[in-house]
């Protein structure tokens, strides 16, 4: 992870000479951004929500909405105009999801916007195994080409994704052998992007690597799953082809298929072991364990 040369401190409230010039949150209509934005308007920050569908955005304090998708060059342009920081959650997964990222990055540059916040991925690289984290490299080279002053959140599997992994029989089916991964709350990623954007300047040309506090197998989280869900869950480890016979039902494209089984041989590889002090560093809070996690979004589960 490369960070600020002195260490991060959790960020104080926005300085209130900034707090009329709004930053834009992109996918406020799904947890990560939806949570950025309450957290924001908590705080007074004026913001706009640039959204694809505005009817399914929060109505929040100090928040306008404005209309228009990754793909929609002209709106963007118009919906980033004046913003002086925007948060970016990337796209929701498509073949031409690295297209559309840059298409919305090269809007920000025309609108002027001064510093980009980029939701990226654990081990970005041109060769990571998990194929979805090579578009986030390739992401994170044009933000970098574009001269935008910028800070990449890379976040690790989401904990709060976990127990879905689990089929209606229990059973985790996946070739991740006995790999780590340190999933990480979507709730600490989304405290921790709060910090970095309302000071920004704090954290320009930052990457950080955003982590639970521990690693798991998935034998591991099993057993966790187990012990909150009360009962049975088990992880069985498949071969790459078994993986991908199992999954030939769903019908999903090539390039989907992919995804879904190189999550798991990513674990395999190593490639999302290792946690990093980048959550308490932001936000001031330990970092939330699956656990923690399970105990929130299952509260209600026999």
């Amino acid at each position: 992870m490369t960070s600020p040369s002195e260490p991060t401190t959790p960020a104080d409230p926005a300085d209130p000479a900034d707090l009329n010039t709004p930053i834009v949150v992109t996918g406020a209509t799904g947890h990560l951004g939806g949570r950025v934005a309450r957290l924001l308007a908590g705080q007074g920050v004026a913001q706009r929500l640039l959204a694809r569908s505005p009817e399914r955005v929060p109505v929040l304090p100090g928040a306008t909405v404005v209309k228009g998708g990754f793909g929609d060059r002209d709106a963007v342009v118009r919906g980033l105009t004046g913003a002086r920081t925007v948060f970016m959650v990337s796209a929701s997964e498509s073949v031409d999801r690295v297209a559309q990222h840059r298409a919305f990055v090269d809007a920000a540059v025309e609108a002027g916007v001064a510093h980009l916040v980029y939701v990226s991925f654990f081990g970005a690289a041109p060769d990571a195994a998990f194929t979805l984290a090579r578009d986030h490299f390739h992401t994170e080279e044009h933000i970098r080409a574009s001269g935008l002053a910028h800070t990449f959140l890379r976040d690790n599997l989401y904990a709060d994704f976990v127990p879905r992994l689990a089929g209606e029989d229990g059973v985790i089916r996946g070739p991740a052998g006995q790999g780590r991964a340190a999933f990480v709350s979507q709730d600490d990623i989304a405290d921790a992007a709060t910090a970095i954007l309302t000071r920004p300047a704090d954290h320009a040309g930052a990457t950080y690597d955003l982590t639970g506090p521990e690693s798991l197998t998935l034998d591991e989280a099993a057993a966790i799953l187990t012990e909150r869900l009360g009962r049975p869950v088990r992880y069985q480890a498949e071969t790459i082809e078994e993986a991908y016979a199992s999954r030939a039902s769903y019908n999903a494209p090539p390039w989907q298929l992919d995804a879904w089984v190189s999550t798991y041989t990513a674990i395999a590889t190593g490639e999302l072991d290792g946690v990093s002090g980048a959550v308490p560093d932001l936000t001031g809070h330990p970092a939330r364990s699956l656990a923690d996690v399970l105990r929130t979004t299952t509260r209600n589960l026999p």
